[in-house]
């Protein structure tokens, strides 16, 4: 049963109202579910909109946040917990340690790289935690286009790819992140070593 749920989004709103308004209402329905948030522990951006639609609705956030970051005074003061750590990698770490599922809204190169250290892992059964993407306003796209090229080049396995969830709708997200199955690491590796070998 899937209740504590890593949120990646920007520390910045984006210029579309839009980003900010799909925000509250993932925070919204994940509040009405009784879902914990785990997050970057950021006051400011899609981060402080999430948290702050969670928080006024009772429910609880938790946020991992490097001690480089809190000195930018950027932290926010009002979560349920906030951890400090020493390092970025050490709060990626953490989050994976503590969701049992992840979702990627809109965001820059620090959401990107903790999608794909995720996805990764998820990969390679390290985890068998699901992973989503909320497009809002198409927002990923492009990206999904260029993994799906890299599926065409034969780097990225068409499973792979098709466990991605996709959605701009949070109802559906979140009930499909809760269907998802994990394909076992020694199936795929050995269907590349039999292709490799034809």
């Amino acid at each position: 049963m899937i209740e504590k749920i890593c949120i990646y989004c920007g520390s910045s709103a984006g210029k579309s109202v839009l980003y900010t308004e799909k925000a509250k209402d993932l925070a919204l329905v994940m509040a009405k579910r009784k879902k914990t948030l785990l997050y970057g522990g950021g006051d400011i951006g899609l981060m402080g909109v999430i948290a702050d639609i969670m928080l006024q609705n009772n429910a609880p956030v938790t946020g991992i946040i490097p001690h480089h970051i809190v000195d930018l005074e950027v932290a926010h003061q009002n979560l349920t917990e906030l951890i400090e750590v020493d390092t970025m990698a050490e709060r990626k770490t953490l989050l994976i340690e503590k969701a049992d599922a992840f979702i990627a809204m809109p965001g820059g190169f620090g959401t990107l790289d903790e999608l794909f250290e995720t996805l990764v892992l998820f990969q390679l059964n390290l985890i068998r935690k699901p992973v989503g993407l909320y497009n809002i306003n198409g927002y990923f796209n492009m990206l999904l286009q260029f993994i799906d090229h890299m599926v065409e080049e034969g780097f990225v396995r068409k499973e792979h790819r098709d466990s991605i969830i996709v959605s701009d709708d949070p109802e559906e997200l979140l009930d499909r992140l809760n269907q998802t199955e994990q394909l076992p690491v020694s199936k795929w590796v050995e269907d590349i070593k039999k292709e490799e070998n034809q």
